[in-house]
């Protein structure tokens, strides 16, 4: 089987999730091209697994202080390039697209007349879950950013939706729980924005993951380049998490029973709605505004059980490649080794 798949590279979840999809896809012997787009191709890392990947501009948005600019987002999109990306890839030779909230791929096949199946979180709005800050132009744009004619979502709990379990990355990594290490990963925000609420909690060791060029400490605080196994290694061994409220990182962090504060990105809904499903599901805490009061309160709550998700990627692998279109029977099949979360809200700070 000969299979295009087109991801979103803005932020590194999407590319996580592809990982894992290609491992569980190559196992099935199905022949994938990958195609990439929202970063510059300089910016990618780790790539080896996708082979001879192809890379376009896509669209993506831009944030500062981790807040979405919009008329800077807007000035940035080159639509008319867009276009002719979209033009340029011919999905004329495939058995099967699949997407992970990529334009290019998704709109090229639109045009082509071919089914496109989205595998994506992204997928999971178009279904009845916890959303905040919906209206009619995000609704939209979940929609048609990158159109799908299968959209298969992925989420922490079926909200009773046709969604599945979240892809989780194996790991090579023991989980330990080293006493007061905690990572923070807040791609959309600058080092001035975190530092400074860190400093107070001296007690604490804080791995900060930031595109820096060099690792440097400033005591207990610890500044980290991007790097995928230091990543992994340091996420495995820490306590708790402080991230945004994007999806796989707080996904991996829940199955390892790590504590969890995230800080959604102003003015996306995306991010705002993964914030309060959290707190609903009592998964993590919410702040607005990372504050050393938010990490204080954060600090003195304890650990919570692991929630262990099955091997959603190996069985979708093979319900892709197998053409079977009863779908109702895999998502019972995997929800049905998930827990049921235990109903204790945890706290939720408003915009």
């Amino acid at each position: 089987m000969k299979i295009l798949y087109g991801v979103q590279g803005t932020g590194n979840g999407h590319i996580t999730r592809a990982r894992i999809m290609a491992e569980a896809l190559a196992r099935t012997g199905a022949d994938i091209d990958w195609v990439f787009s929202g970063r510059p191709p300089e910016d990618y890392f780790d790539m080896e697994v996708f082979g001879d990947y192809r890379c376009f501009r896509g669209l993506t948005f831009v944030t500062r202080h981790g807040q979405v600019r919009y008329p800077q987002t807007i000035l940035r999109s080159n639509l008319p390039q867009l276009y002719r990306d979209i033009r340029a890839l011919d999905v004329s030779g495939y058995d099967l697209i699949i997407n992970d909230f990529e334009p290019v791929s998704a709109w090229a096949g639109r045009r082509a007349g071919k089914p496109v199946i989205g595998i994506s979180h992204q997928c999971a709005f178009l279904h009845d879950i916890p959303k905040r800050g919906e209206n009619l132009f995000v609704r939209g744009f979940m929609r048609y950013f990158a159109p799908t004619t299968t959209a298969i979502g992925l989420h922490w709990h079926h909200f009773d939706q046709p969604i599945l379990p979240p892809l989780i990355e194996p790991s090579h990594y023991p989980n330990e729980c080293l006493s007061n290490h905690y990572m923070v990963y807040l791609p959309f925000a600058e080092l001035e924005d975190i530092v400074p609420q860190l400093r107070a909690f001296t007690h604490c060791q804080f791995y900060v993951y930031q595109k820096v060029s060099e690792p440097y400490d400033e005591g207990h605080i610890h500044i980290r380049p991007f790097s995928r196994e230091g990543f992994q290694a340091d996420l495995h061994r820490c306590e708790g998490v402080i991230a945004s409220a994007g999806f796989e990182l707080p996904s991996e962090a829940i199955q390892l029973g790590k504590k969890l504060l995230v800080q959604p990105v102003a003015g996306q809904m995306e991010q705002q709605s993964n914030a309060l499903a959290l707190s609903q599901l009592g998964y993590g805490a919410v702040t607005q505004t990372l504050t050393e009061s938010a990490i204080s309160d954060w600090l003195s709550m304890p650990k919570p059980r692991p929630v262990f998700y099955p091997d959603v990627a190996s069985a979708l692998a093979q319900w892709l490649v197998s053409g079977e279109e009863d779908f109702s029977e895999l998502q019972a099949t995997l929800w049905r080794s998930v827990p049921e979360p235990e109903v204790q809200q945890m706290p939720f700070e408003s915009a």
